[in-house]
């Protein structure tokens, strides 16, 4: 959503670490607790075995290098101002008395309120599952797509069941 995924390999992570670090494999051995060699041997992809405690130094250095300010910024304007698009695959149905309408699946693309980004941001960032985030989800999409915005169909409810 917001960037392309942080590199998964060790050689890829060690890379864009030396690149983070001006090329410097002595910064960047200090930095991880290890050898210069073993840096140089990552970075050329001719490790065979890798150490476990090294693998996990390198997957939390690069996730705390890459690109943290971009996923900041972009955070920052759906929270105020832009908003962001909800791309959801759904089974819609109806629960009123006597309705003969059979429930019928849709894909759903709309555009979410910044005041439900930041909500879902926030609940996000607090460890929440996607299970949990359904109901601000789902109030969002009635809002955009069903009510647009107030318009139309007052006191519809969706419900992510």
């Amino acid at each position: 959503m917001f960037i392309r995924p942080a590199p998964k390999s060790a050689k890829a992570q060690v890379k864009f670490l030396l690149t983070r670090a001006k090329g410097l494999a002595k910064a960047l051995a200090e930095r991880l607790g290890v050898s210069r060699r073993t840096v140089d041997c990552y970075s050329a992809g001719t490790t065979t075995t890798q150490q476990k405690r090294l693998r996990a130094a390198l997957v939390e250095a690069t996730e705390s290098e890459w690109k943290p300010q971009v996923r900041a910024q972009v955070c920052a304007a759906a929270v105020t101002s832009r908003g962001m698009m909800v791309d959801v695959t759904a089974f819609f149905g109806f629960t009123c008395k006597g309705s003969s309408d059979d429930g019928r699946e849709r894909q759903v693309a709309t555009e979410v309120a910044p005041t439900y980004v930041k909500q879902i941001l926030e609940r996000q960032e607090a460890g929440a599952t996607e299970k949990d985030l359904h109901p601000i989800v789902a109030e969002a999409i009635t809002e955009s797509y069903f009510t647009e915005w107030g318009t139309r169909a007052h006191g519809l409810r969706a419900d992510f069941t």
